[in-house]
């Protein structure tokens, strides 16, 4: 079998980021180096001549699942005319929706990495994209009469704790009463 391009080579490196992404995001970084790779559509032998570790695999993979919130959160600014407040209460509606419950492969990643995150080495890159992007998020989500960082907690809590009753009453209730909580003004 000849050599890859190096053309293919950067597109089979970008399909692997982009499943691993979605994999880790929708079953945590266990996920075994033959799943992805099955997953992404290519051979297990394949990942080392991409990547030097698994470990190498979840800081890119994490830094590309932030780079699809960032891009979100600035889509929505574009979508609302540049009126933050706007772009805030729509992203709060869709985080805290039973779509986002439901596919947490193309979900967040403060929620669906937080886990991992926390049971892992402090001195990893992923920890320090994480931070990065929980700190940028909470940012992003701070109003005039809001703290971000409160906001971002009472969004992740409710998504996890709607996930985690997902076949009860009481998941869409959790959801409902944070997006109130978060949305109506006083």
């Amino acid at each position: 079998m000849g050599r890859v391009s190096q053309a293919q080579a950067q597109e089979n490196r970008r399909r692997v980021v982009e499943t691993a992404s979605r994999l880790f995001r929708e079953q945590g970084t266990h996920v075994s180096v033959a799943d992805l790779m099955k997953a992404a559509g290519l051979t297990h032998g394949g990942f080392y001549k991409q990547f030097a570790s698994k470990e190498a695999l979840i800081d890119e993979a994490t830094a590309h699942a932030f780079g699809e919130l960032a891009e979100l959160r600035e889509a929505g600014l574009d979508q609302h005319a540049g009126k933050r407040d706007a772009a805030q209460r729509a992203l709060i509606d869709a985080y805290l929706s039973t779509e986002h419950r439901d596919d947490p492969a193309d979900g967040c990643p403060v929620a669906a990495l937080a886990a991992d995150t926390a049971r892992g080495p402090v001195d990893r890159e992923a920890r320090r994209v994480y931070t990065e992007g929980v700190s940028d998020f909470a940012d992003w989500l701070t109003a005039e009469d809001q703290d971000g960082i409160i906001r971002l907690s009472t969004m992740l809590g409710a998504l996890l704790l709607a996930r985690a009753t997902q076949d009860s009453p009481l998941s869409e209730e959790i959801l409902a009463a944070a997006r109130t909580a978060l949305t109506t003004s006083d």
